[in-house]
């Protein structure tokens, strides 16, 4: 069997998919309102835990599974 040894230059590949998202994005699209609605959405998944849900959340954390919220905030 012969050994096919062959290579790719993705960087055109990587221009265009990179050019399809900006442009996917919209001239309005605004990353730090985007950023500010993601911490809002978080915030709301992660409120009103009852006891054991709260137990769950509280273990991911300390195990480094989710970030730790609060210490962000704090930052």
């Amino acid at each position: 069997m012969t050994d096919h040894h062959f290579a790719y230059d993705l960087t055109m590949d990587e221009a265009r998919r990179r050019l399809a998202v900006v442009a996917a994005l919209g001239d309005d699209f605004d990353p730090v309102r985007a950023l500010e609605q993601e911490e809002l959405a978080y915030d709301m998944l992660y409120s009103g835990l009852d006891a054991e849900q709260q137990r769950i959340y509280d273990h991911l954390v300390h195990a480094g599974i989710l970030p730790d919220r609060e210490q962000r905030r704090i930052a």
